[in-house]
């Protein structure tokens, strides 16, 4: 599975490990921003609070990913992944 993501992606051993060590530290960045940005909300943690993390998260993730692929040195390769997302997410079916 990982040999046919890396040969998707055409990038070497040394790039891919830096991707999914990208994609590993946006990710838990993200959600450890998230939780504190409602921590200052004061919520109890019911279906409002949940309902308000997953939206949250789910906004915050881009810019978390970009943030830290820039010392990774894969900011490139996520600018391009941020925009195939947004290119599926926006194309119109005809």
């Amino acid at each position: 599975m990982l040999q046919r993501l890396k040969n998707k992606w055409q990038v070497s051993w040394l790039q891919f490990t830096l991707i999914f060590t990208t994609f590993a530290l946006g990710g838990s960045l993200c959600g450890y921003l998230g939780r504190q940005l409602l921590g200052l909300l004061q919520l109890d943690k019911d279906i409002v609070y949940f309902a308000l993390y997953i939206i949250l998260v789910t906004i915050l993730w881009p810019f978390c990913v970009l943030m830290v692929s820039i010392p990774f040195g894969q900011f490139s390769f996520f600018k391009r992944y941020l925009g195939r997302i947004k290119d599926k997410m926006t194309k119109k079916t005809s």
